[in-house]
């Protein structure tokens, strides 16, 4: 069910409280929360826009939101296993309460710039350009307040009345990301402590001590004979940067107003900006990373994957390609 939109009278005075920084630029983001209130929401602006360039976007999520609702009742028995919500389900989802947004992070989908956009939100003048966070920084649980932190009537309150906003990926594209990520920098020690020494104990033949010990030379092949061996769910739920975004964020259970994606990310990231009345004075960071996995670099990785595996792995995330309107990949020979 679409939330109700209110139409609300624009105030008539502007608030112009600014903070000077000690740079002596004039900060934004400082604005006192008194100036936000008499303005339209988020969610008012997205689904009775004042702007026509807003209003054509607007159509582009609303298909993008009628396929997940779609995909989720054709897929109600699986999608819909648990009815009820607990507050450790929502612990990805970051609030924003001076401009009236959630958004929920997905790992491998942008989300170290977009949870430093929300630090420069958030941050009352702390902060005013997203790059100048550091990226470990961004990560730190206590800089951002996720829904989980709410009461329950506090939780629903905001459900209701935020909007709400995820980012998503062609999920093999994600999950290759994740994999180079984690698994092939030698720095992810952590990593290959905590996962990479499990996968080579149960998927590899003869390893060698050293293997057992470090786990640092994970082949993909083993990340995925891992990923689908029902032994590894059955244990523990799977690490945030290859759980589907369909475990993550729960879009059969919350209904997301604006779904933007990674081959999209800079226009529908400004979107929200532009939504969240700050578009004149923050832009979503943009940089080309030369070492960003490619439709081209998950064809090679599957190539050496077999069609067996191949099946059992899209059968993992089928959710998240039907929710989000990828197709199955041309390189996939499945069975």
């Amino acid at each position: 069910m679409k939330p109700a939109v209110l139409e609300v009278m624009r105030m008539n005075r502007v608030c112009r409280m600014v903070l000077v920084t000690s740079v002596g630029h004039r900060n934004p983001f400082g604005m006192d929360i008194c100036c936000r209130k008499g303005s339209r929401s988020p969610l008012q602006e997205l689904y009775n826009p004042t702007q026509v360039s807003l209003s054509n976007t607007a159509i582009l999520h609303q298909i993008r939101r009628d396929q997940v609702t779609d995909t989720c009742r054709a897929n109600s028995v699986s999608s819909r296993k648990r009815r009820v919500l607990t507050p450790n389900d929502l612990k990805h989802l970051v609030v924003d309460e001076d401009h009236e947004m959630i958004y929920c992070y997905v790992p491998k989908v942008a989300c170290t710039n977009w949870k430093r956009v929300m630090m420069v939100l958030t941050g009352r003048g702390k902060y005013s350009d997203p790059m100048e966070i550091p990226a470990n920084e961004a990560h730190v649980s206590s800089n951002l307040k996720t829904l989980n932190q709410y009461s329950i009537p506090e939780i629903n309150h905001r459900l209701k009345n935020y909007m709400k906003f995820l980012f998503v990926r062609e999920p093999f594209e994600r999950l290759v990301s994740a994999y180079r990520n984690k698994f092939t920098q030698k720095y992810n020690t952590s990593f290959h402590k905590r996962y990479g020494t499990k996968i080579v104990r149960r998927q590899r033949k003869n390893a060698t001590q050293e293997a057992l010990r470090k786990g640092d030379d994970v082949k993909f092949e083993e990340f995925v004979a891992y990923l689908i061996d029902p032994h590894t769910q059955r244990e523990e739920p799977f690490n945030e940067h290859w759980q589907t975004v369909y475990s993550l964020c729960h879009p059969c259970h919350i209904h997301y107003d604006l779904i933007g994606k990674y081959e999209t990310l800079e226009e529908d990231s400004n979107y929200v900006l532009q939504l969240a009345g700050v578009g004149n004075y923050l832009r979503f960071p943009t940089y080309a990373k030369s070492t960003r996995t490619t439709d081209e670099m998950t064809t090679e990785f599957f190539q050496n994957i077999s069609s067996l595996h191949q099946t059992q792995l899209y059968e993992v995330y089928k959710l998240d390609f039907l929710m989000f309107n990828y197709s199955v990949p041309s390189y996939l020979k499945l069975e």
